[in-house]
């Protein structure tokens, strides 16, 4: 019986330890996003409120006469996802 309290007790410890590496890679991973300089042009671009207006209502520049319904939309996500 005390080898079964013994597995018991190392698990939170294995999974404590894959949490705080994954949190550690996380991290890692957002400061090289922050020091990317594409990463952070692209950022900018999007956040730009003109930027994420066309993003968020999935059109183009209408000043260039593009645009997207979502039917559309819908229709070449498909067939992309095949």
């Amino acid at each position: 019986m005390p080898a079964l309290g013994s597995a018991a007790s190392s698990a939170p410890s294995a999974e404590s330890r894959r949490i705080s590496d994954d949190v550690a890679q996380a991290r890692h991973t957002a400061l090289s996003a922050l020091n990317n300089d594409r990463f952070r042009v692209m950022l900018e671009q999007i956040t730009d409120p003109s930027a994420s207006g066309a993003l968020m209502t999935m059109r183009g520049d209408t000043a260039a006469g593009a645009s997207t319904d979502f039917k559309s939309a819908q229709s070449s996500y498909a067939d992309n996802s095949e």
